[in-house]
């Protein structure tokens, strides 16, 4: 297993004021939505089981606790003051790893808007330059000025009215200097047109939209205008896993959330996601999940 870690997650000035006013509106443990649609903050009491779900293009902030994201076999652990930002829709699972109602995780998620994006790194001339394709996920330690803006824009819940008018213009700076910083990069690569993980991008929102349909891997490569091996090399590069794991995994978290959310039997969910045979749904079901669907559903079901 691949493991990324940065040294020193001991907090500073600047995340301790970042958790002092995530705290204060995520009172509660939980997931807590906020007046800004791309803007969520997130409070754990207690250490997490696994949850498996899609990572969106975006930021995600720990202020305080630790949080591990799973890739493949890649893994991403972060503590306060590191931001791990994603470029490519995922299927990853996560848990939180250190966490108490003395000292909660808490943490902030920011939807990144791809255009906004684009526009800004278009004629942009500051921060590093574009790298060979890798990990959509960057894992970093924000600095001072990208943390003060994440707190400007957190206080800025507090002033509805001036929130359409402001809160673009933070958005936009925060986009600015991620730019500017170590993710300016991997930003950078989703910005060009012709770069392989803006192809890949591409692939992957089609299959996102597509995943229950049998899916030839020689058609995506059409699609992403590569040759068969070319494609097969950047899309496992840059998601650590082959075309069709990935759309395994799309299918396999799809059905878990309906059964879920709609009370649906394994039989109806798999065949909605495109599986014909419920026995292989059940197998690689319980490998991803580590139970069969119906125990995993009973337990998820308890918590």
């Amino acid at each position: 297993m691949i493991a990324q870690e940065n040294p020193g997650n001991r907090p500073t000035a600047w995340t301790a004021r970042l958790a002092s006013v995530v705290e204060r509106i995520a009172a509660t443990p939980g997931d807590h939505r906020t007046a800004l649609p791309a803007l969520t903050l997130h409070r754990r009491n207690r250490p997490s089981q696994p949850v498996h779900c899609i990572y969106t293009l975006g930021l995600a902030v720990t202020v305080q606790g630790t949080k591990r994201v799973l890739l493949g076999e890649r893994q991403h652990v972060y503590g306060p003051g590191q931001s791990l930002l994603t470029t490519i829709d995922l299927p990853v699972s996560y848990h939180v790893t250190h966490a108490s109602a003395a000292e909660p995780f808490l943490g902030i998620m920011l939807k990144l808007e791809r255009s906004l994006i684009i526009q800004a790194a278009s004629g942009f001339d500051g921060g590093p330059p574009a790298k060979a394709p890798g990990s959509p996920l960057s894992l970093q330690r924000l600095n001072a000025p990208v943390l003060d803006a994440l707190h400007r824009m957190i206080n800025l819940l507090d002033e509805p009215s001036l929130l359409p008018q402001l809160a673009p213009l933070i958005e936009q700076e925060i986009v600015v200097r991620l730019l500017a910083g170590p993710h300016g990069p991997h930003l950078r690569n989703l910005a060009n047109a012709t770069s392989p993980e803006r192809r890949i991008d591409q692939t992957v929102g089609w299959l996102r939209e597509h995943f229950a349909e049998q899916t030839r891997v020689g058609d995506l490569a059409e699609r992403a205008n590569m040759s068969e091996t070319t494609f097969r090399h950047h899309f496992r590069t840059i998601t650590g896993m082959s075309p069709l794991q990935f759309q395994k995994l799309l299918r396999l978290q799809e059905a878990r959330q309906l059964m879920l959310e709609r009370n649906m039997s394994a039989g109806t969910a798999s065949a909605l996601v495109g599986y014909e045979s419920v026995s292989q749904f059940s197998r690689e079901y319980r490998r991803l999940f580590g139970a069969p669907p119906l125990t995993d559903i009973r337990k998820a079901l308890s918590h």
